[in-house]
């Protein structure tokens, strides 16, 4: 019978940690900052975060068409960020 230090050791316990819409929000507000500049953080709103997608109110049109264009680089700069694939989808409102 092997012992329980042996067993613990080979089994990894890590911890989900939760992240909470607020989070998600700050992060993705810093990430604006820095790929699109002050101007940038004005035009785009997050607005909720639900089944791993964050929802963004653009201010125009044109604004949406360039958060379309960049979604795959902000996710995996966001996922980056939190450390977890926490955020799969951007959808625009």
């Amino acid at each position: 019978m092997r012992a329980l230090k042996e067993i613990l050791n080979k089994k990894s316990f890590e911890k989900k940690v939760v992240v909470d819409s607020e989070t998600i929000f700050f992060v993705f507000k810093k990430i604006i900052r820095i790929e699109f500049g002050n101007l940038g953080m004005e035009k785009f709103i997050p607005d909720y975060f639900a089944n791993k997608t964050l929802f963004i109110k653009a201010e125009s049109a044109t604004w949406a068409s360039e958060l379309w264009s960049n979604q795959g680089k902000i996710i995996k700069l966001i996922n980056k960020e939190i450390g977890d694939d926490t955020v799969e989808k951007i959808k625009l409102k």
